[in-house]
């Protein structure tokens, strides 16, 4: 197949994909789940080996000057195939919800109308750094009884293949089709725009990635595109609110991990409360050498802090996702300020109020516009794996079909079904 021409090999892919997905779409719950769990039991049997593949990704990344956010997203870390193989368990203990009719009503005529839950069929991904992803999209895509046609980053190429080779196992392990999960085994940039041009095979494009790559695709594209651009998160802390709580979350937030779209970019304080919580905040963030892009309340509150590396915030700060130890913090009057501020800066991820008022929470959770909206947590937790989903395939911020961590639901459509007995339109 390499031999084939990068559109040639991109229409063979899409025609194995649509044969596998109509195979998928009516395997018995138990193969699905049976495959989940051999696909987990290989995670946990070949780390060693998954480590080495890694290992040639990871120092090319590092010989090619790619940036060190973009190398953490590229380790296969014995924690993170743990993660993985925790996701395809948990997706496996979870109901099958394909084929399942809901709302079935009972109409004036005698018939009665629902709705039935069915695979999408095809979807492809496209997706830059994080060789996790081929797990948690290969597991969902097979719970969801759909086929998928994968393609990754050129800097994480061997690990890739690597769980690739484990995913078809697992496929066949179970009796379900080999061309179920399909990787795209060229890092040839033509892939891409084959894949998602690819109408009559592929049903949906699901991007994650760098922002150019997403406004690429959703340019041009043919096929509909579940996407976030990126992830500009806000933190609000409330008066009143907790602040040895406060400091805690919002530390964990921003800090507990930089790269991930979930991270805190944002952190906005209610006045009633900035000059009690501002300087302990900076304290944290002086002493894991975070930035601070300040407006000149939180500057002030914020100069007598040691070694706080303090710059004047710009206009642009406000809708920047850094993916750094980079933060901008703003003094608000109070929640509306909050609220609006975020509602004209964040791009639609998640936001966090930490608060003691009851009211102000419920406020903050219906106004604010965004996929994922919390009360008294981090913003780390907007994750499939966290949400229960057993995995995600990302993040949506659009909102029509699919909208925060998209998991099996997300991967699946509705028609309507009517059952009869006999009835004819009069």
């Amino acid at each position: 197949m390499n031999t084939l021409s990068t559109v040639d090999l991109m229409h063979a892919l899409g025609v194995q994909a649509k044969a596998a997905a109509a195979l998928m779409a009516k395997a018995p719950a138990a193969r699905k789940n049976q495959a989940l769990l051999a696909l987990a039991r290989l995670l946990r049997s070949n780390v060693d080996a998954l480590a080495t593949h890694n290992a040639q990704d990871i120092e090319r990344a590092q010989s090619a000057g790619l940036a060190a956010p973009m190398v953490d997203r590229l380790r296969l870390t014995p924690q993170v195939l743990e993660t993985c193989a925790q996701g395809c368990e948990q997706l496996a203990a979870m109901p099958d919800i394909i084929g399942e009719i809901m709302s079935l009503r009972q109409q004036p005529s005698g018939i009665r109308v629902g709705q039935m839950r069915v695979p999408i069929g095809v979807f492809g991904m496209i997706y830059e750094s994080r060789p996790n992803v081929t797990i948690e999209a290969a597991s969902l895509s097979i719970k969801s009884g759909n086929a998928c046609i994968l393609r990754g980053g050129s800097e994480a190429l061997a690990s890739n293949q690597a769980l690739a080779v484990l995913v078809v196992q697992a496929l066949q392990e179970a009796g379900l089709p080999a061309h179920g999960v399909q990787l795209v085994p060229t890092a040839d940039r033509a892939a891409v725009g084959a894949l998602i041009t690819m109408p009559q095979f592929v049903d949906v494009i699901i991007p994650r990635g760098g922002k150019g790559l997403i406004e690429r695709i959703s340019a041009e594209a043919k096929v509909p595109v579940i996407k976030h651009l990126d992830g500009n998160c806000h933190t609000y802390v409330d008066d009143p609110c907790d602040l040895d709580m406060a400091v805690t979350v919002t530390d964990n937030a921003k800090t507990q991990k930089y790269s991930p779209c979930n991270a805190s970019e944002s952190l906005l304080v209610a006045q009633g409360v900035a000059a009690d919580f501002l300087p302990r905040i900076g304290k944290v963030f002086a002493e894991k050498g975070v930035e601070m892009r300040v407006c000149p309340a939180s500057k002030a509150l914020l100069a007598s802090v040691p070694g706080a590396s303090l710059v004047e915030a710009t206009e642009e700060d406000w809708s920047t996702e850094y993916l750094a130890p980079v933060i901008s913090i703003r003094v608000v009057e109070g929640l509306e300020a909050a609220i609006a501020h975020i509602n004209r800066y964040s791009s639609g991820h998640t936001e966090a109020i930490l608060t003691r008022d009851h009211m102000h929470a419920q406020q903050f959770l219906r106004e604010v516009d965004s996929s994922s909206v919390m009360v008294n947590a981090s913003t780390r937790f907007a994750d499939g794996f966290e949400y229960g989903l057993g995995a995600e395939i990302g993040i949506s911020t659009d909102k029509f079909h699919a909208r925060g961590p998209v998991g099996i639901e997300g991967l699946t459509s509705l028609k309507y079904v009517v059952l009869g007995e006999g009835q004819v339109r009069r």
